[in-house]
């Protein structure tokens, strides 16, 4: 488990981490830029939507590997959210917004996606 200030600074450490991860289970190349991606949008929505970016608050990033995935756990210490509200990305209302596509990448790019503590914890699996 890793435990990160909600400061939008820290995102930087998530390349780093993934390399790791993908080094230490030998895994894939070819997932890495789906892993990198959506484990850098679910730590980045939870210091800016969930925590605020109240740097008192923090972000834990879990792994849990088993024998056909690789399991990561975004927790923040915020309120929650209903994954459901979220705005379609692709409709032509939200297609030029700024912003607003992580849940979106998250959902297509890894392999399923769930919502866990009202919304303050995502779990992202990659089949592997």
């Amino acid at each position: 488990m890793i435990k990160i200030p909600s400061n939008t600074h820290n995102i930087c450490l998530i390349p780093s981490y993934i390399e790791e991860v993908f080094r230490k289970y030998h895994l894939d190349d070819n997932y890495f830029g789906d892993v990198l991606t959506s484990v850098t949008e679910a730590v980045n929505n939870a210091i800016i939507h969930g925590n605020r970016e109240d740097e008192n608050k923090y972000v834990y990033l879990h792994l849990k590997r088993t024998k056909k995935c690789i399991i990561f756990r975004i927790s923040d210490e915020g309120e929650g959210f209903d994954p459901n509200s979220v705005p379609d990305p692709t409709l032509d209302d939200n297609i030029e917004c700024c912003g607003g596509r992580g849940v979106f990448l998250i959902h297509k790019l890894s392999h399923g996606v769930n919502y866990l503590n009202n919304g303050t914890t995502v779990e992202i699996v990659f089949n592997v």
